[in-house]
């Protein structure tokens, strides 16, 4: 039996804690040391996001990996796709020490293989946790001697892979703002768009600041946008753009303010990414996204002579799925764009480069290029707290598999399709979400009143069998990444009366990081200071300081 048991801070897809207490230098030391005794060729590209504690685990990680007699590329601050950038150009294993948009409190560990190649719990990274216990049991990390420190720059580089793989017109002139959230696109987009002449960036929290003192860099949250939103309206600006921290998800907002379903993106990528490939002789170049994609995504794909192929929700799986159908392009509904170009890695520069150059050559506004790809009603995701989500996803599926002209398809939890060419048009998805007993419900249809019919027949049987004092979330309709689920299991008058503990003010749900593929939110976040308190076994920790 080990002595340290690290099971709590490796999540699906990448190490996760709170620095300095679950995620300390031993560990991230030990953790290093763990990742190079994996590689055959002991090469590795280190990278570090904004954090305040992110210099000092970087260094922790170094030193563990050049104690087990690996070479290590210094590359400093940099975005997590910067780093799948050099990954792949190098052939070299990466390590970012990130916690994307998790509270400034949070820092994290993701890994690739060489050519970025990713690394998840099933692929790799239970194994590299059960040697890093090993080593802190062991008290000590034995040394292999030639390991070594050098410095790299990545910058240059990673500017120019962009620039070739999304280039920008400079046939008309487009204003942009640009709403880092203090994270790494502020490091990153400026580089950027000094190369895009017809482009005029207008940087908004551009300040590379991991106290995140405008607002968490989580682009997803809706709450998050209200800066963007305004800028774009004061600047009479033809979109927006956020990023979250560590820059490797991209959210966008049209010339009015409003976010873009992430759905409309991945149709508008995929069509410019599957001509590119017909022009280069592929007969039918092949697009992935997941079962809560909207239709009109493999309406797009089809339509533009690719191949569409559904995957499961979550990013270690699109990227297995890209590899093996040797797919062009990938998307997800959390705002995940994924490159067959860029190593199938996930990019949110590359994601905005391709809007820029379909908004430069359509000639029209930002929202009527998003109209045409926007073509149905959807809810939004709503989430639900049963006392067992996979019973009651199997009543939902007993009540509608008899219907005539239903199929149902359970690749990922329960999707029930009724799509009549000439008569009613809807699907909808229900998920149970991977860290929480809750379901994801996602409804479109051709027609609001459909989807809204729908929609509620789903949840009456939901909630009937659920109880008054199930956290519910609201039925806002706000698209596909803007989702959050109410992770406080308990009765809605608490709910109403809890307030932030250091400023009094309103809490509401918010996602961090263990539930961002699938939309779980998992803290409660202060409306007027965005501090954030764990969620634990449905109970908030209220405690300042404490998680």
């Amino acid at each position: 039996m080990t002595d340290h048991d690290l099971r709590p801070i490796v999540l699906a897809n990448d190490v996760r804690g709170v620095a300095g207490k679950t995620l300390d230098e031993d560990v991230v030391r030990a953790f290093g040391a763990a990742f190079a005794d994996s590689l055959e060729a002991k090469d590795l590209i280190l990278g570090h996001d904004m954090r305040l504690s992110s210099p000092q685990l970087a260094r922790a990680f170094a030193e563990g990996a050049v104690r087990r007699g690996a070479t290590v590329g210094l590359a400093g601050l940099s975005a997590t796709d910067q780093l799948y950038c050099a990954s792949g150009l190098y052939r070299a294993a990466g390590a970012m020490i990130t916690a994307s948009h998790n509270p400034g409190q949070d820092n994290g560990i993701k890994l690739c293989l060489p050519g970025a190649r990713p690394i998840s719990r099933d692929t790799g990274l239970d194994g590299l946790r059960m040697r890093a216990e090993e080593l802190l049991d062991a008290g000590e990390i034995p040394e292999i001697p030639g390991g070594r420190l050098q410095e790299l720059d990545t910058l240059e580089d990673y500017v120019a892979t962009v620039l070739r793989l999304a280039p920008v017109p400079g046939t008309r002139a487009l204003r942009v703002v640009v709403d880092a959230g203090n994270g790494m696109a502020g490091l990153t987009m400026p580089a950027v768009a000094a190369h895009l002449p017809g482009v005029e960036m207008i940087g908004l929290h551009l300040e590379l600041d991991g106290s995140f003192p405008h607002h968490p860099a989580d682009p997803t949250d809706p709450a998050n946008l209200a800066d963007l939103a305004a800028r774009v309206r004061e600047e009479d600006a033809d979109l927006g753009l956020a990023f979250d921290g560590d820059a490797d998800r991209c959210t966008v907002v049209d010339e009015t303010g409003a976010p873009v379903p992430p759905s409309a993106v991945t149709a508008l990528i995929a069509a410019r990414e599957i001509a590119r490939a017909r022009a280069r002789g592929e007969e039918s170049p092949t697009v992935v996204a997941n079962v809560v994609s909207s239709r009109h995504v493999a309406e797009t794909v089809e339509a533009a002579g690719g191949r569409f192929l559904v995957t499961p929700v979550g990013h270690s799986l699109i990227k297995a799925i890209m590899e093996r159908e040797d797919a062009v392009f990938g998307g997800e509904h959390s705002a995940h764009y994924y490159f067959r170009e860029f190593f199938r890695a996930d990019s949110g520069m590359l994601a905005a480069l391709h809007v820029l150059a379909a908004l430069a050559e359509s000639g029209s506004s930002m929202s009527a290029l998003v109209a045409g790809h926007t073509p149905y009603a959807a809810s939004g995701e709503i989430n639900r707290r049963p006392a067992s989500a996979a019973a009651m996803r199997e009543a939902v599926r007993a009540a509608f598999a008899p219907l005539e002209g239903v199929e149902i398809d359970e690749l990922d939890g329960l999707t029930v399709r009724h799509w009549d060419a000439e008569g009613v048009q809807w699907w909808f998805s229900l998920r149970s979400s991977n860290t929480q007993q809750a379901l994801r419900l996602n409804v479109e249809a051709a027609d609001e009143g459909t989807m809204r019919a729908v929609r509620d027949e789903v949840l009456a049987m939901i909630d009937e069998g659920t109880g008054d004092d199930t956290v519910r979330e609201d039925e806002s309709g706000g698209g596909d990444a803007m989702s959050s689920e109410a992770g406080f299991d308990g009765p809605a008058w608490l709910r109403r009366v809890l307030r932030c503990p250091q400023c009094g003010a309103e809490l509401s749900d918010a996602v961090s990081q263990d539930g961002a593929e699938d939309g779980a939110a998992d803290v409660l976040r202060c409306t007027e200071q965005g501090h954030e308190y764990r969620i634990r076994g449905g109970i908030p920790v209220l405690i300042a300081g404490r998680d």
